[in-house]
């Protein structure tokens, strides 16, 4: 006690030395001053310009807040509606109110903050969020207990439609629970350990479906290829919505109608981003027909989520049959000859009439699909283990065939088709898709066809009248195909083969091969040939263009002489000319020349013959008279042999040879060669002569041995003399005429001995 004595010895003194030095007045003064600045803490508040102040008035002459309310709209005791702002506020008094600070909401920019009330009307059994009512994005607490006058639509607690956007918000926190993706705004005091999990749970939720951040359509998501579905290609993207209020869908329905989608509408909700417009146009719950395409949209995701999926890409030659899921049932356009389903038009439940062409489409998938059609000409492999990149003849195997010699062979079979885009939405009635055209239809079809045809054809025949099958299969699938509204543009057959490597196939095949190779060696040989001619050729071109420089001046040199030689042949044909002229003067005058000589020919040639016949008459008239004179002669004797004896003993008489020679020799035969010698030792004539005076004498014996009989002499001379002048007349009538040149002949009988006439 005494050292707490000691220790405050000093302040009091202190205390005492400052009453004895301001007086008992300035006492006062200085308690009148502490006791206003009591009375000021006591009602004085100073809220930060960077929070809220949440009145909450613990004791009122009113009364406590009515019952199934949190705040007080009328002075009850109880949290207040009205917030304390950033200042200094009086009247408030310690014992009477308490102010609990909060900070301002805060939204990052880009971000979504969302609200739960917890206070206002309950909510209807149909509805999950509360309406939406025009508060001032929620800042004016008794505006939302209030509700709207133009609407008489009243707040209502629990998760609300409407969000708060990027910004600063003084909200009150004993009414409100702002979520954003930061930070949870409320009240702690005033939640109970349940409600906080609850609005921990609701920030986590929103987190994992990134609902903090607003909704971007358009960006590239992965998609399936429609044509090579193994290959994943990055496509546009679209939104589909599906809303989590409002009324329920009817009973048949499997998407919601779009409502409010034009911006002309009155209750047009800007795709989704003012969710009470869209309930006020009648939008239903579940997922939404309208799609929501590239853009940037802020959607409370308690209200409604958003799945991204890919555009609708319909590629270069192809058509997408649209096959609708949802509207209301349309007239059936395909006819009625048409049995294979309805065709509608655009809007109406089942196959849209028009397909869309190729392009990216903002297509709800959910409300209908698109089945890809070729328009282009595909080929459709029947070869086993081939298949094109469209992948329809995947399921294709070559057909077995039998032939009619028993050969099994397979046929593998290519065939090109076309589909017509204004004909594809009835393939599609038809069949469903072009896999199930190819595999329910044309396969048991074709093979079928081929079958039948190879029934018919022995192998060699089906190997080689190949072109002639192919044809006739053109010509009847052409007309097949068309029942089904598609389009066989050709038919190619392949190799038949079989399973088995070197069978009968193959060496039957082998022969065929061995009888083509020949061919193909006689082809070689003349391809050969014409090569080494074309050698040939280009030899002598390029021989020819390196004597390019001495052939030009070859032929410069022979156009030369080729001028200089028309200079000649110009000449020539003068001096020709001239000789012409001269030659046909010449002739003139050789023909006046000839023209006289002929005349003097004649002339000459007249007188010749004149002198012939002159002369042929005087020697005919001497034969004449020689022969006459003879045959006088001749009968003066009486026998022709006396005046041969006559003549022989004349000639003996001038001759010099002995009449009897020394030797003789005679030989025998026909005049055979035989020979004698006389004494000088030279050889002799004949073995008998025939010929001289001995021979002439010989003959005489001979024929006095033969009983000759001499002619009778005769002295008339008549006949004779008639001979002479009828020869004589007859010489003259065949004498030759004169020639123009003066030559003639004279006839036989005048050139002629008197003695042959006289013969």
């Amino acid at each position: 006690m005494s050292l707490l004595l000691l220790g405050f010895g000093a302040p009091l003194a202190q205390i005492s030395n400052l009453i004895s030095t301001i007086g008992i007045t300035g006492l006062v003064l200085i308690g009148t001053v502490f006791a206003l600045l009591f009375a000021a803490w006591l009602t004085l508040r100073f809220i930060p310009n960077h929070s809220v102040g949440v009145v909450e008035k613990l004791w009122s002459a009113k009364g406590s807040v009515p019952e199934g309310q949190i705040l007080a709209l009328n002075g009850e005791a109880g949290f207040q509606a009205d917030l304390l702002r950033g200042g200094i506020h009086f009247g408030y008094w310690r014992w009477q109110y308490r102010v609990h600070l909060c900070p301002l909401v805060t939204v990052p920019q880009g971000k979504i903050g969302y609200v739960y009330a917890r206070d206002g009307q309950p909510l209807a059994p149909s509805q999950t969020l509360g309406h939406a009512v025009t508060c001032n994005n929620y800042q004016d607490a008794r505006a939302f207990l209030k509700g709207d006058e133009k609407t008489n639509r009243l707040g209502q607690r629990g998760r609300q439609l409407a969000i708060v956007r990027e910004g600063v918000y003084a909200v009150n926190p004993a009414l409100f629970v702002v979520i954003t993706e930061n930070a949870a705004y409320t009240l702690r005091s005033l939640l109970t350990q349940h409600e906080l999990a609850t609005v921990r749970s609701w920030q986590e939720e929103l987190s994992a479906i990134d609902g903090f951040a607003p909704v971007v359509i358009g960006e590239p998501v992965k998609a399936a290829n429609p044509l090579h579905p193994e290959e994943p290609m990055t496509v546009d993207s679209i939104g589909i919505v599906t809303v989590h209020d409002g009324p329920s869908l009817a009973v048949g329905e499997i998407i919601a109608p779009a409502v409010g989608a034009d911006v002309g509408e009155v209750n047009y909700h800007n795709n989704f981003q003012d969710p009470q417009r869209f309930l006020d146009g009648g939008g239903r719950r579940g997922r939404q027909y309208q799609p929501i395409t590239d853009g940037t949209y802020f959607i409370n995701r308690w209200f409604a989520t958003v799945e991204l999926i890919p555009k609708t890409v319909v590629p270069i030659g192809y058509v997408g049959v649209v096959v609708s899921y949802y509207g209301q049932a349309g007239d059936d356009l395909s006819g009625i000859a048409f049995r294979h389903g309805e065709r509608v038009a655009e809007g109406r439940r089942g196959v849209w009439e028009r397909p869309f062409g190729p392009g990216k489409y903002a297509f709800n998938t959910y409300a209908g699909n698109i089945v890809l059609v070729p328009t282009t000409n595909f080929v459709l492999h029947w070869v086993t283990g081939k298949s094109e990149a469209h992948r329809y003849d995947e399921s294709l195997r070559s057909i077995d065939l039998v032939t009619r010699d028993a050969y099994e062979p397979r046929l593998p079979l290519s065939v090109v088709v076309h589909i017509d885009y204004q004909r594809a939405p009835n393939v599609i009635q038809r069949f469903g898709d072009v896999k199930k055209l190819i595999t329910q239809t044309l396969d048991p079809m074709l093979s079928a066809y081929f079958r039948d045809i190879a029934h018919k054809k022995t192998m060699l025949e089906l190997l080689h009248d190949r072109d002639q099958i192919q044809a006739e299969a053109r010509a009847e699938l052409l007309r097949k195909f068309r029942e089904f509204d598609i389009e066989c543009v050709d038919v190619l057959i392949g190799k038949p083969d079989t399973e088995e490597k070197d069978g009968k196939i193959e060496s039957l095949l082998e022969q065929l091969r061995q009888r083509q190779l020949s061919i193909e060696q006689m082809e070689t040989y003349q391809r050969q040939r014409e090569a080494s001619e074309k050698r040939r050729e280009l030899a002598e071109a390029q021989a020819q263009a390196d004597m390019q420089t001495s052939l030009t001046n070859t032929r410069v040199k022979a156009q030369i002489a080729e001028s200089e030689g028309e200079a000649e042949l110009a000449r020539a044909k003068k001096q020709a000319e001239k000789q012409i002229v001269m030659a046909e003067a010449n002739l003139a005058q050789s023909r006046r020349q000839a023209e006289q000589t002929l005349v003097l020919a004649e002339a000459d040639s007249k007188q010749a013959m004149l002198h012939g016949r002159g002369e042929a008459q005087r020697v005919l008239q001497i034969g004449l008279s020689e022969a006459s004179v003879l045959m006088r002669k001749v009968n003066s004797y009486g026998d022709p042999r006396l005046y041969a004896l006559s003549q022989v003993g004349g000639q003996l008489a001038k001759s010099t040879q002995p009449l009897v020679p020394e030797r003789v020799f005679v030989a025998g035969g026909d005049g055979g060669g035989g020979s004698a010698g006389n004494g000088d030792g030279h050889g002799g004539g004949g073995a008998l002569a025939t010929t001289g005076l001995v021979g002439l004498l010989m003959q005489t014996l001979l024929a006095e041995r033969t009983t000759f009989a001499p002619a009778e002499p005769s002295g008339d001379l008549a006949p004779l003399n008639e001979l002479a002048n009828r020869l004589t007349r007859d010489a003259m009538a065949n004498m030759a005429p004169v020639e123009a040149d003066g030559a003639g002949s004279l006839p036989a009988a005048a050139t002629q001995s008197p003695r042959a006439l006289a013969n």
